[in-house]
């Protein structure tokens, strides 16, 4: 089992910026690619971002590339979401995702 648990989501006008952190525990945590999803109102989870192991190889979706920077620190076990230039489209419920394992989700809500 592995445990995720999100902390960071709040609410900001657009433009600002917020930091996602994702904590995972567990016996079964290893050297695997993390990653960030997002469901807003009415719309199914999609993909925001993934990092793999080492931390060397990172990915996108399109609409955030160049305002969010993942990173990982594996001697904490951690991964992290830097949101800056935020827009209202980014309002969403964001989940950190190991393998088969997803978090509670923590709300992430921006106003124009």
């Amino acid at each position: 089992q592995v445990q995720l648990v999100e902390s960071g989501g709040g609410s900001v006008q657009a433009g600002g910026s917020l930091r996602l952190s994702c904590a995972a525990s567990g016996r079964a945590f290893g050297a695997y690619d993390m990653g960030w999803f997002r469901q807003a109102p009415g719309k199914e989870r999609e993909f925001v971002a993934a990092i793999s192991w080492s931390g060397a190889g990172t990915h996108y979706i399109d609409s955030v590339k160049g305002r969010f920077t993942i990173s990982r620190d594996n001697a904490k076990n951690t991964v992290l979401l830097q949101m800056n230039s935020l827009k209202p489209e980014d309002t969403a419920v964001y989940y950190c995702h190991y393998t088969q394992y997803w978090g509670p989700g923590t709300q992430v809500t921006v106003s124009s």
